[in-house]
């Protein structure tokens, strides 16, 4: 005989709720969380311009049918395309995350939260545009910037106490559930709404890590956040058209979130939501490198000032009995690698491919990851050589809210007894604590960014405004949009 079940349907499940509740009812007063979104918002832009110089990407973008192009539809940065918002959001996600050069999050679960641009941007054109022929008035820059700091804060405060690759599904789950609640509020919808909405992006099977490790790692890793915040837009949109909610997505026994996909357990959670996000996030100012290597990545730079004369033949590099790189706990489990590496997604997730580079370069770029580069004998002489080993210290600090380290230091040992000596990064460049060392960077990278895709009259008309705070958070959207449209 079954057991009974009640058909009483339960009240919303608390995490949404809350989620919903921050979304709709909190007022952003940070003015750091502010200024810091607007850096974040023209450094994730630029990474999209950069993957623009990609036929890998740029073969996914624009409509699924050739020549279409929607009326009042979203327009896609560095392109002609002009899409629905759905497509919209894969496009512009897709671009931004491809070559893994956006900011970061890490936490128990890391993560890159300026994934949800994709969704954010789109939603914001789209809606702008429509309220303008409606004659509406247009959203601002403003909105943006603060369903930005909002994205960023319930990815981030998630990732903190829940490491979902652990039960292996793939961070992209965070950019859907972030998404989904500040886009449902972009489109015009209540908390009621962005509750119903959250419950679908719950419901919907998870993407798992496979294509992020061994021996699966490719490109998929580059587009996955696209996909996921392209889908949060198509939920929002279907709630706001009446689609119905599932109030204990998370908690609803043997059915729900929890007891499928994460081992019966609850969510847990170390701090409400508000700016704290935003105001940490880890920008990638020097290189793209998957950050828990951004400091061994800067260790390497550093030892190549030193050492390079002794790395820059294979029979030279023979002479090195082993090259020690001292690191945390995430770092070993996620980006050690030995053996091949197949394709450029392997190797931006290879810390000793990264760090070889470093040092036998003193400079890393995407197309190091390329395979032409990655031809080099050298490379994998000096990959062969290395031992990552975990410093608890690391570990600690890493995992610490007042801290947030994310530490890596490198020493060369030579087989004639004599070692170099060794460089330990504790906080990388795109760090808070040297931000205002990083900063005036992000500005050269983003200029650097503008003049792959524009004249030198339109660079200096996007920079001027980006760089004018009031200005730009004062700017209709669909304007912004279209200084950033190509023909």
């Amino acid at each position: 005989m079954s057991a009974h079940i009640s058909n009483n349907r339960p009240h919303p499940d608390q995490v949404i709720v809350d989620i919903a509740t921050y979304v709709d009812e909190f007022d952003i007063s940070s003015k750091e969380a502010i200024k810091t979104a607007r850096y974040c918002l023209m450094d994730t832009l630029g990474c999209g311009f950069e993957a623009l110089q990609y036929p890998a990407c740029t073969k996914l973008l624009g409509p699924v049918i050739k020549g279409t192009s929607v009326p009042d539809g979203v327009k896609i940065p560095g392109t002609n395309y002009q899409l629905d918002p759905i497509l919209a959001a894969f496009n512009i996600g897709a671009m931004i995350r491809w070559l893994d050069f956006n900011d970061t999050w890490l936490a128990a679960e890391w993560g890159h939260p300026s994934d949800n641009l994709g969704g954010i941007l789109a939603a914001a054109d789209y809606i702008s545009r429509k309220n303008i022929s409606e004659g509406k008035k247009s959203l601002q820059i403003i909105d943006v910037l603060n369903a930005m700091i909002k994205a960023h804060e319930i990815q981030g405060i998630l990732a903190l106490e829940n490491s979902f690759n652990r039960v292996g599904l793939d961070h992209v789950i965070l950019v859907k559930i972030a998404s989904t609640a500040v886009v449902t509020k972009l489109l015009g919808g209540n908390k009621n709404d962005i509750i119903n909405a959250l419950s679908n992006a719950f419901v919907d099977g998870q993407s798992l890590r496979t294509y992020r490790h061994s021996p699966n790692t490719g490109s998929r890793k580059s587009w996955a956040a696209g996909d996921a915040t392209s889908r949060a837009v198509r939920l929002a949109w279907m709630t706001l058209q009446g689609e119905m909610g599932y109030p204990s997505a998370l908690t609803a026994k043997t059915w729900g979130f929890y007891d499928v996909l994460f081992k019966g357990n609850a969510f847990k959670f170390q701090r409400p939501y508000g700016t704290y996000v935003m105001e940490h996030v880890l920008f990638k100012i020097s290189f793209p490198a998957e950050f828990h290597a951004q400091t061994a990545v800067e260790c390497a730079f550093a030892l190549f000032q030193k050492e390079s004369t002794k790395l820059d033949t294979l029979e030279k590099i023979n002479g090195i009995d082993k090259i020690i790189i001292r690191t945390h706990e995430s770092a070993i489990r996620i980006i050690d690698k030995q053996g091949p590496l197949d394709n450029p997604a392997d190797r931006d997730h290879c810390i000793q491919y990264m760090a070889a580079i470093g040092l036998l370069n003193g400079q890393l770029t995407a197309q190091d990851y390329e395979d032409e580069k990655a031809k080099d004998p050298r490379i994998d002489a000096i990959r062969n050589k290395m031992i990552c080993i975990e410093d608890p210290q690391y570990t600690k600090d890493y995992l610490n809210p007042e801290k947030r380290s994310i530490a890596n230091a490198i020493q060369i040992f030579y087989k004639d007894g004599s070692t170099s000596e060794e460089v330990a990064v504790e906080y990388p460049i795109g760090h808070r604590k040297r931000r205002e060392e990083g900063i005036p960077e992000l500005i050269k990278k983003y200029k650097i960014n503008l003049a792959r895709i524009f004249d030198q009259t339109k660079q200096e008309q996007i920079l001027e405004l980006c760089l004018n705070h009031d200005q730009f958070l004062n700017t209709e959207v669909p304007k912004f949009m279209d200084m950033l449209a190509k023909g």
